[in-house]
């Protein structure tokens, strides 16, 4: 058996190497592509999935105390962004959702007896640990509004760092 000569091979493995390298290097760009959006994907439902709990939560509140005036029937949670410390939006989203979890005993309660509560939240809720996606974070009240029946509350929330023994 005869073998053919190496060099009239020597063009098509250096073609077929150069098609074979740019079939990885495609796969490598399709397959960034495809990650970064189906994580621009998966934050845009996660921001819809906190915005849509918040509203049914409001919904319901709002057909309960629809008679009563005077009642707190929405709490709305707003994150104060420190210029040194940014926190994911995943997580920040995670961490207001716990918080609105733990304020949901305001809800109902008489507006003009609000300064008593104001003080038990800034107690309950100050410097308060929540964890989130392997992160601590700490928060703290800064400022709490009501108005027409909706409970505005201020809050800054800073990661906490590991403490070393």
């Amino acid at each position: 058996m005869r073998v053919p000569p190496f060099e009239r091979l020597h063009p098509f493995m250096q073609l077929s190497s150069v098609f074979v390298l740019g079939m990885i290097t495609g796969a490598i760009v399709y397959n960034a592509i495809w990650h970064a959006s189906f994580n621009e994907l998966w934050t845009n439902n996660q921001d819809l999935q906190f915005q849509l709990q918040q509203a049914q939560e409001d919904n319901r509140t709002l057909r309960k105390y629809s008679k009563r005036q005077t009642v707190v029937k929405e709490i709305k949670l707003i994150a104060e962004e420190t210029s040194a410390e940014k926190i994911d939006s995943i997580n920040l989203k995670e961490l207001l959702r716990r918080v609105s979890r733990d304020l949901e005993v305001l809800r109902g309660r008489d507006m003009f007896e609000i300064d008593s509560d104001s003080k038990l939240v800034r107690m309950l809720l100050h410097q308060k640990k929540y964890t989130v996606r392997d992160k601590e974070y700490t928060i703290q009240v800064k400022t709490m509004l009501v108005m027409e029946g909706v409970l505005q509350i201020w809050l800054e929330a800073k990661e906490r760092l590991p403490e070393s023994h």
